[in-house]
């Protein structure tokens, strides 16, 4: 079952267990709780089982070997580095102070976009620690980001984000579809300088919110959204990546359109080749850290089939 979809109180009931865990116990056993419920979830989810066996061939073979094997025990270490990510991202949620190594690629096109006042769409993907990377980009330039969700539980965990850190500077936006009302408000946080944060690794059920693009040697669908909202805001569409390299965690950051221009007509053809680039940046992050891309479903499935 999708975390979504988990009734209200144990939600919040296992949030703050976690968060009480993390501040009052500390890392260890903050471990010690999450990994057998890690342990269960892989030998309980074939499906998800497969899905990553599935993404660990395929890039292993678009990497011509140079990525682990599709292997049960790199599926389980697989697993292994999402569950640590959930622990790096318990310590962001509980606004302890960032002191692991990083560096930014790219962090001038983020710079340039700040310089003008105005905000932009950022894409992103479940690749890394994403909590982490928004953190660094508040940290490092005081930037307002807002986080466009598909939970009804977005209300109730910015209150427990601002419950453990009065000072979090995020905000989380239930969207299931994009209103008129909701355009207006995003558009005016842009104009504020603020920056709407998307995901573009979900595949939608959709098809008219979807296209088609090669992705580790295979035709994959990806949302078009990201861009389709730049294009309504009327402004850029920046990439924002993070993965843990051998010394220390690297984040990436690109510019993939400076205006998306969106025609009355076919508006998916438009923006494909916007969503090209990103694939291909998710691509080369893949191979990079080949065993932090967190999508545990069938990538490469129809999912209307």
């Amino acid at each position: 079952m999708h975390w979504a979809r988990i009734g209200e109180a144990g939600f919040l009931t296992g949030m703050r267990t976690l968060l009480w865990i993390d501040r009052h116990l500390g890392r260890w056993p903050l471990r010690l709780a999450l990994y057998p419920v890690l342990a269960w979830y892989v030998l309980a989810r074939p499906l998800a089982r497969r899905a990553s066996r599935d993404y660990l061939a395929r890039l292993h073979a678009h990497s011509g070997g140079a990525t682990p094997r599709p292997t049960l025990g790199n599926v389980f270490r697989h697993f292994a580095s999402f569950g640590e990510t959930l622990l790096d991202k318990v310590a962001v949620w509980s606004g302890k102070a960032i002191d692991t190594p990083h560096t930014m690629d790219g962090g001038e096109h983020f710079i340039a976009q700040q310089a003008t006042g105005r905000g932009a769409v950022i894409v992103t993907a479940h690749l890394g620690n994403v909590e982490l990377s928004r953190a660094l980009a508040r940290q490092r330039r005081g930037a307002r980001l807002n986080v466009l969700v598909h939970t009804r539980h977005a209300p109730q965990f910015n209150r427990l984000l601002r419950e453990a850190n009065p000072d979090c500077e995020l905000d989380l936006i239930q969207v299931s579809e994009l209103s008129a009302a909701t355009a207006v408000m995003l558009s005016e946080r842009v104009e504020r300088g603020e920056f709407i944060v998307i995901a573009g690794d979900r595949v939608p059920l959709s098809a008219g919110h979807r296209v088609r693009v090669d992705f580790l040697g295979a035709p994959a669908d990806f949302p078009a959204g990201p861009a389709l909202l730049a294009g309504l805001l009327h402004c850029p569409l920046l990439a924002l990546l993070l993965t843990e390299r051998a010394d220390g965690w690297q984040l990436t950051i690109r510019s993939l359109a400076n205006e998306v221009r969106l025609p009355r007509h076919d508006r998916l053809a438009a923006v494909r080749p916007i969503v090209a680039a990103f694939a291909a940046l998710l691509e080369a992050e893949c191979r990079a850290a080949p065993l932090q891309w967190f999508n545990f479903y069938p990538f490469w499935e129809d999912p209307t089939a």
